[in-house]
Order: structure tokens, then sequence, then C-alpha cells
């Protein structure tokens, strides 16, 4: 894959954007690939250059990528300041539920029809997904979507006024959790030591809700990239994306590590 600029605003010239209409609402989807399908999910502020990077990683590792756009400006580098304001829009949308534990975000039901749907097209086994901080948790509760095979959770940082809560129904949570099992699944969350949004105390409460069926990744902070994008270095301000913003793009790099794990993870539930 050649190397973009993520210092600057990426065209995403490279994806095909989709206007897809599931449960009476419409979304911009960006999709490139091919192979069976995996969803990826935008942190805050949006579909940064980072964000993309990660999917074309995905993308050229054999799958067919599925990229909403669900807040920001589609492929802006993240400022502060515009970043900022996206934060606190999406915190006062009905989509998002940002300060409810034991809630699911409505929007989730839009992308287990995302999931549904992509998994109609691409065919295999089924579908992966990776959600990223305020999209952290969604990939979990995708999972009530059959075709969900295998969700990673990067750095969730909802509910952010609940440092151990979970943005999840405990009725769909236990119907994960038994899907889990039966089907002898497992969920991948990442996180920084350090990490004011994606705290441990977080990683706690999944252990104790999911069981040996999350298996936790914790980096050292020392591993974040330390010139991170202007809305990472002054609004979030801690060791936070591992496989985006703090992601060192270097061989040996327990960031870089991270993401292997997470395509062989795909390969593993996907290939078939």
């Amino acid at each position: 894959m050649p190397k973009r600029n993520v210092n600057e605003d990426d065209p995403l010239d490279d994806f095909t954007r989709r206007s897809i209409t599931l449960d009476d609402i419409t979304k911009g989807v960006y999709v490139a690939g091919t192979g069976p399908a995996v969803i990826v999910m935008a942190e805050m502020p949006g579909i940064s250059p980072q964000v993309a990077r990660f999917s074309r990683w995905v993308r050229d590792a054999g799958f067919t990528v599925y990229m909403p756009s669900l807040f920001g400006r589609d492929g802006a580098v993240p400022q502060a300041e515009e970043g900022a304001a996206v934060l606190k829009r999406a915190c006062v949308s009905a989509e998002f539920r940002a300060f409810a534990a034991n809630a699911s975000s409505p929007v989730t039901r839009w992308l287990r029809s995302l999931a549904k749907l992509a998994h109609e097209e691409c065919g295999g086994p089924g579908v992966g997904a990776i959600g990223m901080c305020f999209t952290g948790n969604f990939a979990l509760t995708m999972m009530l979507e059959p075709s969900m095979l295998a969700p990673v959770l990067c750095q969730p940082s909802l509910p952010l006024d609940d440092p151990g809560g979970l943005e999840i129904a405990p009725d769909e949570l236990a119907t994960v959790r038994n899907r889990l099992q039966r089907d002898d699944l497992t969920v991948i969350g990442y996180r920084f030591e350090g990490d004011r949004f994606c705290t441990a105390q977080r990683f706690a409460a999944y252990a104790e809700a999911l069981g040996d069926r999350f298996v936790a990744r914790v980096l050292p902070a020392s591993a974040a990239n330390r010139e991170p994008p202007p809305f990472f270095e002054r609004v979030v301000a801690s060791p936070h994306s591992v496989v985006t913003a703090h992601l060192i793009d270097e061989a040996g790099q327990p960031t870089l590590m991270a993401r292997d794990e997470i395509l062989s993870f795909f390969a593993k539930r996907l290939a078939g």
C-alpha cells in the first residue's frame, strides 16, 4: 500500500462512497476491497487519515471494508477546535448514548443492519467489526446480528461519565454473552495504560461481564505516538488510539503488533 501523508486531509479516493439506506435511515459508507466484510467504525472526531490508513490495511489483508460516516468531516485531519465541536454535537445526538451506562446507542441498530447487508454482499462465514473510542463498544452490541463473528473493541470510551460503566443494555449484554459461549467466540479489547477515557475499570467491567470470552490487551503508555494530531494532543490529552492516532508505524512497535493481531483475528474468524 503506497504511504499517504496522514498529516494532510485524505480524499478517500480509493474508496467508493455509497449512500446506504437501512431501517429508513441513510448514511454514507466508504467501501473498498474484496473478500469477507469488516466494518470499521471511526473514532472521534470522524474518518481521519489515520482511520482511513487502518481501513486500507484491512482491505489489503483480503477483506471488503465498510467504513460508515457517523460524525465529523470525512477525511479531515483531526483539529482541536473542530474536533471538540464534533464531540459536543455527538454527545447530544439522539443516535448516541454518550452518558448512559447500561444502555445501547440507537445507531447500533443501523450498524447491525449494515453487518447483515455486508454479509449478503460479500459472503463468507460472517462479518468482522472494529469500534474505536466513541464507537468502541458498538462491535459488541453488533453481536446481536448473527452474521457478526469477530468483534474488536479499541479504547471503548462510553459512557463518558462512568469509567467503569458499559454502554450496552443488560438484556442485550446477556444475549451477547450467551452467544459468545454457545458459538465459541471471543471479543478482543485494546487500550493504553493511563488512558483517561478507556480506563482499567472499564476493562475490569468487561472481564466481569464476559469472563474468559473477553481478551484484554493493555499497551504501555510509552508505546503511544508522542506527536498525534491536534485533537488528540489537546483534547484527548492521553495515550488513547491504539491503531490510529497513537500508532507508531515502525516494525517492532507494540501498536503495529496490535494491528497485526487484529488482522489475524479477522482472518481466523472470517477466512472460512
